[in-house]
């Protein structure tokens, strides 16, 4: 009798503490206990009709909700540690908002979410299907058979796995090409290209590149980390040319190719050059460091800091960037960084090195929609390697790269808020 009414007190308590509390403030600063968690609720949200409030560089972008038992509830399940705000204590918040370089983003609904990577790909292959696991957003997985087929067009946000556009089965020639899952991959991706009329893997990657170029156009969010940021706008760039050795096409590159270069269709990159080698692991100069160079600074020493922007005038930029530290640990892969003096004049720099050539996050537009891209495989495996364990988030989840990552997957569900003054 004394334990019912003791659970009886202590829910009537925690219920009158809610209904006391119309908001509950998620902290981003340092203090939160799951930063990558804290997105997922708050697509959570947006998944349940309820929208949120995204507080632009407040207490490290900070999520402001409605109040509810089953928001408390799934917080706690998740491990999301949060503040319940009392009646009118919002309006404190807002005021030092309107005074400081902060701002208030309104999330509306939740943008369904296509990730472009093979059907085989475990979550631990990608670092953006690996964060959306572990936050718990609902993804789906899309392959060449699906963009080709036009079903870009059902989806709002659009990530690619680290793909190779170009039909070199990521420049993996050199190391690889007689071990079996090269060669069954190879087996596969002429097959399928065969299918689809296609004379070879190269074409049917370009065709495939064309359709997510015009995803954009036509209003897409799209988000691509590492090789899939350079080969995709090299492959728009080669439409029509082959640049590709015949070990991957049996027909020799074309001799004129990198004149042949359209780089007016690119999103992000220009006047780059071609290495075609397929004994050298890059696809072109886009990449900084390259490859074929050692590093010139070790994992505790590389780091590329994230710019701020006013989060008023320029909300875009600044959500993009919404982070708990303004220097983030670097990490490499295929495409570590992008060589700066061969990026558009359009394209906003997210973060870069300082004094340096490499620039590591950018955002820019085409036609009706955006795209943003990130270097490195993983932002908590430096130096990651064909076979290596997957990375373990519940011992990073506070990771300001993952951090990144996510920021980009509730962009597509903001919207300015006006707020009388």
């Amino acid at each position: 009798m004394i334990h019912r009414f003791k659970l009886t007190f202590i829910t009537t308590l925690l219920l009158a503490t809610v209904l006391n509390a119309q908001k509950i403030l998620v902290p981003m600063e340092e203090t939160q206990t799951d930063h990558l968690k804290a997105y997922g609720v708050a697509f959570w949200m947006l998944e349940h009709g309820e929208n949120v409030e995204w507080l632009l560089n407040y207490r490290g972008g900070s999520f402001l909700m409605n109040a509810g038992m089953e928001l408390t509830r799934e917080l706690r399940l998740r491990g999301v540690s949060f503040e319940n705000v009392p009646a009118g204590g919002e309006v404190g918040i807002y005021s030092t908002i309107d005074q400081n370089n902060m701002d208030v983003v309104l999330l509306e609904k939740a943008p369904k979410i296509g990730v472009y990577t093979p059907p085989d790909k475990a979550p631990w292959d990608d670092a953006v299907t690996l964060a959306l696991t572990y936050a718990e957003i609902n993804y789906d997985k899309l392959w060449d058979a699906d963009v080709l087929d036009g079903k870009l067009a059902d989806y709002d946000w659009l990530h690619l796995h680290h793909e190779d556009f170009t039909g070199q089965y990521g420049k993996f020639y050199r190391n690889y090409s007689r071990t079996a899952w090269y060669q069954e991959q190879q087996r596969q991706y002429e097959a399928f290209a065969t299918s689809r009329g296609f004379k070879s893997v190269a074409l049917e990657k370009k065709a495939v590149a064309r359709n997510i170029n015009r995803y954009v156009e036509e209003g897409g969010f799209l988000f691509a980390m590492c090789s899939a940021t350079d080969a995709l706008d090299i492959a728009i760039a080669a439409n029509g040319v082959d640049i590709v050795d015949q070990v991957y096409d049996h027909s020799p590159v074309d001799p004129n190719a990198q004149s042949k270069l359209d780089f007016s269709k690119t999103l992000a990159f220009t006047n780059f050059h071609l290495i075609t080698d397929p004994y050298i692991y890059e696809y072109s100069d886009i990449d900084y460091p390259p490859s074929t160079q050692p590093r010139a600074t070790s994992a505790e020493a590389d780091y590329f800091t994230l710019f701020e922007f006013s989060a008023k005038w320029d909300p875009v930029p600044t959500m993009l960037t919404q982070d708990h530290v303004s220097a983030v640990k670097g990490f490499m892969g295929q495409t570590t960084g992008f060589k700066r003096e061969l990026i558009k004049k359009h394209v906003i720099i997210l973060g870069d090195v300082p004094g340096g050539e490499q620039v590591k996050y950018l955002h820019g537009n085409a036609g009706k929609g955006t795209f943003t891209f990130l270097g490195g495989h993983d932002p908590e495996d430096y130096q990651h390697f064909v076979g290596d364990p997957p990375t373990q988030l519940s011992l990073h989840r506070n990771s300001p790269g993952y951090r990144l990552i996510l920021n980009n997957v509730l962009f597509p569900a903001a919207k300015k808020k006006e707020r009388k003054t």
